[in-house]
């Protein structure tokens, strides 16, 4: 099963990082986010992945194409530029096995168009898409068990984000009883991590968010929300990626890899 991750927006609220590359690509303790992604997926052994480029997109072609060349060590021919790698994959430096097709989907395309526009590399019955900011400790395994089972044409996942403040709770005499420190919401945020039978791409037009078409499958109650009560983590602004780096240093949870 193909994955789709969306990598071509503009990324204009991290632009202290963004400005030079595309959002995928600002790294989390070393690595790029867009890899820790592909690492969620891979570890349940789905490791197709077709990457909807957009903004920068040479950068992540260049990323994965020299990947070999930065994870191990190499000889150089300056004469004729002759190269050769010397394979360290050891446990501590295990080379990734993913197949990745790179498809260039516009500057601007909103994101349910990148979807629509990349139907001709989906050919089986279902296929993925999440977003190229988003990390999560999710069971991918389940989550397609969850899909198979109602018979839906999509499932999404909903995450509890965190609030972006502190909250203050008070009692019915108005005395403060609680300062909560940025706690997680109740309510769900769709966090990425979809699956679609390949019946979608009849939802999706031109110029669509996602959402969009998302939409339109909610009167026929063809869209279900997969809860995820675990952790999840969006990278949108300069202080979220100084948070995702902090967590990476403490104990990333959603580093379910080896």
């Amino acid at each position: 099963m193909k994955t789709i991750i969306l990598c071509g927006g503009l990324g204009t609220r991290l632009r202290e990082e963004t400005e030079f590359k595309p959002k995928p690509m600002v790294e989390v303790g070393g690595a790029p986010i867009l890899w820790h992604i592909m690492k969620i997926y891979g570890h349940y052994n789905y490791r197709d992945f077709v990457l909807a480029l957009g903004y920068k997109g040479t950068a992540i072609k260049d990323h994965f194409l020299r990947q070999r060349h930065y994870n191990n060590d190499l000889a150089l021919n300056t004469k004729d530029g002759k190269v050769v790698t010397f394979d360290n994959n050891t446990p501590d430096n295990l080379n990734d096995d993913f197949n990745i097709t790179f498809a260039d989907t516009g500057l601007e395309t909103p994101t349910g168009e990148r979807v629509l526009m990349l139907k001709k590399y989906i050919t089986e019955d279902l296929f993925m898409v999440t977003y190229g900011d988003g990390v999560a400790d999710i069971n991918v395994e389940k989550l397609v068990e969850f899909h198979k089972s109602h018979g839906k044409i999509a499932t999404i996942t909903g995450v509890h984000p965190e609030a972006r403040w502190g909250l203050v709770n008070a009692d019915e005499n108005n005395l403060v009883t609680e300062f909560a420190q940025k706690p997680m919401l109740f309510d769900y945020v769709n966090g990425g991590f979809m699956i679609f039978n390949k019946e979608f791409f009849n939802y999706l037009k031109p110029g669509d968010m996602i959402e969009d078409a998302l939409a339109r499958l909610i009167p026929e109650k063809q869209l279900a929300l997969y809860k995820h009560e675990g952790c999840w983590y969006c990278m949108d602004t300069y202080r979220d990626f100084i948070f995702l780096n902090d967590l990476w240093v403490k104990g990333p949870k959603w580093k379910i890899w080896k």
